[in-house]
């Protein structure tokens, strides 16, 4: 099960946005797992995400962290996520995993359709399907779609419903630009799931209302 699974929005908008990421089992294959990690992180980077990170270290658009030092030794049973914009670009990437043979579980979230799609085209078929149930509750003492579209492009929220509609206040009043205000909102999230790209393109809609 993954987090991203909650992202929400529509077909259209989730069309570029794919989250590859790889992980451990403790007791079962985290022993040893460090340079696995970090092959994994460099294949990765070598098709120039537009996120990734994990819930040890961050994400490489927070200051202090960056591809480099996300980069350098990885301990066993870390994991990492990252944030791929195009399917031409993931198809690549799984591509060259499969080649690696890295031993690990590799996960990808996306539109169910298109993930199939691509991994056919690389020769391999999906072993199982997840789905998010959606939200189940007081749906009422939710904010509005649009702000839950952002939201959720961090599976552990840690990007804040006022920061969010502060930034889109920020786009209308030109004191940021778009891209500026996504990728503030993008250093809240830890796990580097975030995709400022598309969080981009979704202030730009709210912004004009």
């Amino acid at each position: 099960m993954t987090n991203t699974l909650h992202r929400r929005g529509t077909a259209s908008n989730l069309k570029n946005d794919y989250i590859l990421f790889c992980t451990l089992a403790k007791g079962m294959n985290s022993k040893g797992s460090g340079p696995k990690i970090q092959e994994f992180i460099r294949i990765c980077l070598k098709y120039n995400p537009v996120n990734m990170g994990d819930g040890y270290l961050g994400n490489i658009l927070q200051d202090d962290v960056g591809p480099q030092k996300f980069a350098a030794d990885r301990k066993d049973g870390e994991g990492a996520a990252a944030v791929f914009t195009d399917l031409e670009t993931l198809q690549k990437v799984i591509e060259e995993l499969i080649q690696a043979d890295l031993g690990i579980s590799i996960n990808v979230s996306g539109l169910l359709d298109e993930v199939q799609s691509c991994c056919r085209k690389v020769g391999i078929e999906r072993h199982s399907v997840e789905h998010s149930l959606g939200i189940w509750g007081a749906r009422d003492r939710l904010p509005e779609r649009r702000i839950l579209d952002v939201n959720t492009l961090c599976g552990h929220g840690m990007v804040s419903f006022n920061l969010i509609r502060k930034m889109v206040e920020y786009v209308k009043l030109r004191r940021l630009t778009p891209k500026k205000a996504a990728n503030i909102m993008a250093k809240c999230c830890e796990c580097g799931a975030f995709n400022p790209i598309r969080a981009e393109e979704l202030l730009e809609k709210m912004a004009k209302g």
